[in-house]
């Protein structure tokens, strides 16, 4: 009994759409009801529902389809482990149509390429995606994480604590906040009045 075409589609972000994706499949004789997804998913992590719900479909003889290869996997490692594991189970693995054969050396030369590829091209994402944040950073456009005190908080916290009747573990539980952000307050207001503050622990 001939094996069946198991289909596989991924996009990175919830954003994007998985049509295209599945018209390819579908053209490639993939049935829509086997087609497993992962949606706001990188190729570059292995942990992937739709993945393991396809993998755990494929069955000796069966075909696993994918689009390119780096909606299978973004990184040269995981291509690799995912090829074994599929030629372990007597499963092909079929990139846009063409079936890759781990026995043929060219077969596999030309797969590592593309799994080289796959792997630059998430590295620049990265990299421009840092840069991106750098630049947004230097025009202000790009906020920390919001401090765990007001202003006011702070003040009011400082006060409390120079007043000496609470402790450093008080006020951090006055406050709902940690003892390390009850230093961190004592400190700006030490170095803002250039007067040192004696804390209470």
């Amino acid at each position: 009994m001939a094996g069946i075409l198991i289909g596989y589609a991924r996009v990175s972000t919830d954003a994007q759409d998985l049509t295209a994706q599945h018209n390819a499949l579908t053209a490639l004789g993939v049935a829509p009801e086997r087609v497993y997804v992962d949606q706001g998913r990188s190729g570059s992590n292995r942990d992937r529902p739709g993945l393991a719900r396809a993998l755990a479909a494929c069955r000796a003889g069966d075909t696993l389809v994918v689009t390119k290869l780096d909606r299978l996997a973004r990184s040269l490692p995981d291509a690799r482990d995912i090829s074994a594991e599929l030629a372990a189970a007597d499963v092909r693995l079929s990139l846009g149509g063409t079936v890759h054969d781990p026995t043929d050396p060219v077969g596999r030369l030309l797969f590592n390429v593309l799994a080289m590829v796959a792997e630059f091209e998430s590295d620049l994402i990265r990299a421009r995606t840092r840069e991106g944040m750098a630049v947004a950073r230097d025009k202000g456009r790009l906020r920390g994480r919001r401090p765990k005190l007001s202003p006011a908080q702070e003040k009011h916290l400082v006060e409390l604590h120079t007043a000496g009747t609470h402790t450093v573990g008080e006020l951090a539980e006055l406050f709902g906040i940690g003892r390390a952000t009850v230093y961190r307050a004592v400190d700006r207001s030490s170095t803002s009045t250039a007067a040192p503050a004696t804390v209470n622990r």
